[in-house]
């Protein structure tokens, strides 16, 4: 179904959901007005999140007599974010024929308005509402050079613009998509730290699409750099201690359990620490 205009839904979709012989749908109630408003007489059935495990079989064995289901989520492409993915697999395993009916999508749709890259994204769906996972999802992102697209809920937008500030950097550009489609559709650009400030002191309103805005070279170099010096400080560390008293391979099994690290690892740090040492010497 259209995630905003309803005359964005394509005469092709209207023309199947009038012949199939059920649809299946997020909402029965949401689809109706839909279906009445286009004289479609189609019988639904619900298919969401919370009973798609049950539904699924049903709805297979009902296309193995031969019956034709359309499946619509309420605002979107099925399966992108919604209830869809379950069927497809399984229908696709009996050996049942699935098409699609490409229609509105949330994701390419502020893609194209953002004003950010678009020849290379990667979209990362809904991330984790508790703040200690939501943080830890997007360090794991602080190097990826594509733009990246996310779907917030409009009350945690301010917390996860001010994480993304921090761990992407206040000056990354991003763009926020409200309500794409409808009425009140708007674009906010700008950077993390001023879109933080921004929706952290007016918290948003509806359904919000959110583009950020890959790591450049210059970062990615910095990371690296930081990344090296952080490899490099357990090899100095060991050597301290080997200058204390300790072997070797103490001294690696010591800071390897500090850091949480595997022995092995760090030994060879320092192996490697000290070759470059030796060689600096012969140099000079």
């Amino acid at each position: 179904m259209p995630i905003g205009d309803p005359a964005d839904l394509s005469p092709r979709a209207l023309a199947t959901l009038a012949e199939v012989d059920l649809i299946a749908c997020e909402d029965t109630r949401r689809i109706a007005p839909l279906l009445a408003a286009n004289s479609i007489r189609t019988q639904t059935v619900s298919y969401f999140e919370h009973n798609e495990e049950r539904r699924t079989p049903e709805l297979i064995e009902r296309m193995r007599r031969g019956e034709r289901i359309a499946l619509v989520t309420d605002a979107g492409t099925p399966a992108i974010s919604d209830p869809g993915f379950r069927l497809v697999r399984a229908a696709l395993d009996a050996g049942i024929e699935v098409g699609a009916i490409p229609g509105p999508s949330a994701v390419v749709a502020a893609l194209s308005i953002a004003g950010l890259p678009t020849d290379r994204f990667t979209f990362e769906g809904f991330l984790s509402s508790k703040a200690g996972a939501r943080q830890n999802e997007l360090k794991a992102l602080g190097r990826e050079r594509r733009t990246m697209v996310f779907f917030e809920a409009a009350r945690r937008l301010g917390a996860a613009l001010s994480d993304m500030a921090e761990i992407f950097g206040a000056a990354r550009e991003a763009a926020v998509a409200r309500e794409i489609g409808k009425t009140y559709e708007e674009v906010v650009g700008g950077t993390l730290g001023e879109l933080a400030a921004r929706f952290t002191a007016t918290p948003a309103r509806g359904e919000i699409t959110l583009v950020v805005a890959g790591a450049g070279r210059e970062q990615e170099a910095e990371e690296e750099a930081r990344a090296g010096d952080s490899a490099a400080a357990p090899a100095l560390t060991v050597e301290m201690l080997c200058e204390a008293g300790l072997s070797l391979k103490q001294a690696s099994t010591v800071i390897a359990h500090l850091g949480g690290r595997s022995r092995r690892e760090v030994y060879q740090a320092a192996l490697a620490s000290r070759r470059t040492r030796q060689d600096e010497k012969r140099d000079d």
